[in-house]
């Protein structure tokens, strides 16, 4: 019982929700040769809008959604209702969302953009410039700090970390757990020594203290370039360029940028807000991918059940950042853009996207076109399960945006390009 209350308590714990399986060091000839070493470096400041320099989501003590489009969840009645008998208790029964085994390319040969869902918020991406990343992975049975407690999967993870032929660098959003999990990203450090996470603010010190030393935070609207140059060594070589120093034109570059959204983290009870959130762009020779993340969009209050809180009668403030990111680091390529996640609205919007949020998210943002994310995985909220993409077909219709081809829902597992 001790043991119990620890966990639930403590912030700093890490354990998921199944162990990992053992790791062989043992690598063969071809992945040595393919290993890279990362330089990092800070590039020149790009512009951004006026308030950026304000920081006005810093607050004693962590951090904050600081527009009006946020209220905080009031995420205990949610469970009121799942204690009251009113809640929707969606039903999970095979078929619901088609899984595939994913085909990741052999070696770092592309034309194009290619992006693979592998479920929830986990997307693989493979650059044309060779750039490899992986965003939100959690390969666990379970979102949880326990392993017999907690949301489960009822669709199948479609592969397992050893799989993935290459993984350059891992984006963490923010650090709950269906998006941080902490024997998946010690399984891909080990298997991948030279790969390179990127977090929000306040995030590195769990990293470190996991054992993994490879690892950047950034706050909104700041950026890091990358080189990637090809090393025999199986260590991890990070490290700030020399003044001057040229780069080959074999390498590998891309710039990361931190970029806001609305939403809060936490991993115990006592420590809400003090970690940062984030939502997260990667360039790679002209390719450029938006990561929303986990957001919300605005904050509808409680309505009569069956209103449609995106009729014209309901003008609720909408988050400005999306604009801004639009504004000053679009257009994108591609957008990886959460719409699940969202019933009851009048809790959960203040921090997660509905389908009809999801398109004015990607309009906001100037993406050309989007993949769906954050549905499909595990039951979080009340909405039944496939719900999501039909909304999202809906969204797209009143938006006068095609319905196939621009904004699309894949299978897990399944790889589009772009």
């Amino acid at each position: 019982m001790r043991s119990f209350f620890r966990r639930l308590f403590s912030s700093r714990y890490h354990t998921g929700s199944r162990q990992s399986s053992p790791i062989r060091r043992t690598m063969s000839p071809s992945t040595v040769a393919a290993l890279y070493a990362l330089s990092l470096s800070v590039p020149p400041v790009s512009s951004g809008p006026d308030d950026a320099k304000e920081k006005k989501h810093h607050v004693q003590g962590g951090f904050t959604n600081p527009w009006e489009s946020y209220h905080t969840p009031a995420v205990h009645r949610f469970f009121v209702r799942q204690l009251n008998g009113k809640a929707n208790r969606p039903d999970t029964k095979p078929p619901t969302v088609p899984v595939r085994k994913p085909e990741f390319l052999p070696d770092r040969v592309t034309p194009k953009l290619r992006a693979t869902w592998l479920g929830h918020a986990c997307y693989y991406v493979e650059y044309p410039s060779g750039l490899r990343v992986l965003f939100d992975p959690v390969f666990e049975d379970r979102c949880s700090p326990f392993s017999w407690l907690g949301p489960k999967r009822y669709t199948e993870m479609p592969c397992e970390i050893g799989d993935l032929p290459f993984v350059d660098a891992v984006v963490i959003s923010h650090n709950h757990y269906d998006h941080l999990s902490y024997p998946t990203v010690k399984e891909i450090s080990k298997r991948h020594p030279n790969c390179h996470f990127f977090v929000p603010l306040g995030n590195e010190e769990w990293f470190r203290s996991s054992g993994i030393t490879n690892v950047t935070e950034l706050d909104w609207w700041e950026e890091r370039d990358i080189v990637l140059s090809q090393s025999q060594s199986s260590e991890a070589q990070v490290q700030e360029p020399a003044s001057g120093a040229a780069s080959s034109p074999a390498d590998i570059k891309a710039r990361v940028g931190c970029l806001p959204c609305q939403h809060t983290s936490n991993r115990g009870i006592f420590d809400r807000a003090k970690t940062l959130w984030a939502s997260w762009y990667i360039e790679s020779e002209g390719r450029k991918v938006y990561f929303a993340g986990d957001t919300g969009y605005r904050s509808v209050p409680e309505l009569p059940d069956g209103t449609d809180d995106h009729a014209p009668e309901y003008n609720f403030p909408s988050c400005p950042a999306f604009k801004q990111t639009g504004e000053f680091r679009g257009p994108f390529d591609l957008g990886l853009i959460p719409i699940g996640a969202y019933d009851p609205r009048f809790v959960w919007s203040p921090v997660h996207a509905d389908p009809h949020d999801a398109v004015q998210i990607f309009q906001d943002t100037k993406c050309k076109n989007a993949l769906a994310m954050h549905w499909g995985t595990w039951v979080l909220t009340e909405e039944d399960v496939l719900e999501p993409p039909r909304k999202l077909r809906d969204a797209l219709k009143k938006h006068n945006i095609p319905e196939d081809g621009v904004f699309d829902i894949c299978e897990i597992g399944e790889s589009r390009e772009y």
